[in-house]
């Protein structure tokens, strides 16, 4: 299960995506973002993007499975984005816009793929360093971004336990019963790590 939760999978390699600095991995996502987001007004370099994308994949021999798994959660929204976008505009730009927004998704999920945790967040650190002259309180924000990077997936564990759970009794669906253990779960999770923090005299 933990194989299709966003941000809860590192895949280790020594490939050359591997061993590229987050910092450049992150300027390369964002200019990539920027490029494909003002430039590409025809499906079929959308697609071009796409295809780079899955080379890139391939260059950081990233199972398949694995692949499928972190890419596949999103597609519904994306496929309805779609939809959207084809009623409004026209099948070429809807088309278009998708395959632009899946290239950014694949190249960001290959980030977090390809990128531990503890990595992404020392590059952040290095990266907002100059500021903390300014008095901006650079590892409160690191903090911050490292738990939420953390949390993300035990929430989505969490969504999936539940999930799971009233399917093995058979339960039928319910807003109320299925979100009550997880806001349980999640208040009880965030009482725990503030009151860690506050052992560790985080804040002081």
């Amino acid at each position: 299960m933990i194989r299709n939760v966003p941000l809860g999978v590192y895949v280790p390699g020594t490939t050359i995506i591997h061993r590229m600095p987050p910092l450049v991995k992150f300027f390369i996502l964002i200019i990539f973002i920027l490029i494909t987001s003002i430039w590409v007004t025809q499906p079929l370099v959308a697609g071009i993007c796409v295809a780079g994308a899955t080379v890139a994949f391939v260059l950081a021999r990233i199972p398949l499975t694995i692949a499928i798994g972190q890419l596949w959660p999103p597609l519904p929204l994306l496929l309805c984005l779609g939809a959207f976008q084809w009623w409004q505009l026209g099948f070429s730009k809807a088309a278009t816009v998708t395959l632009v927004i899946f290239a950014s998704l694949m190249l960001a999920v290959l980030v977090t793929l390809t990128t531990t945790v503890e990595a992404m967040m020392e590059a952040m650190e290095k990266a907002l360093a100059p500021t903390a002259r300014l008095g901006v309180p650079v590892e409160t924000i690191v903090l911050a971004f490292s738990l939420t990077i953390r949390l993300i997936p035990l929430m989505f564990s969490t969504v999936y336990e539940v999930l799971d759970a009233r399917k093995a009794r058979g339960a039928t669906f319910s807003l109320t019963a299925f979100g009550t253990p997880i806001v349980i779960r999640s208040i009880k999770r965030a009482r725990n790590i503030a009151d860690a923090l506050v052992a560790r005299g985080a804040g002081d």
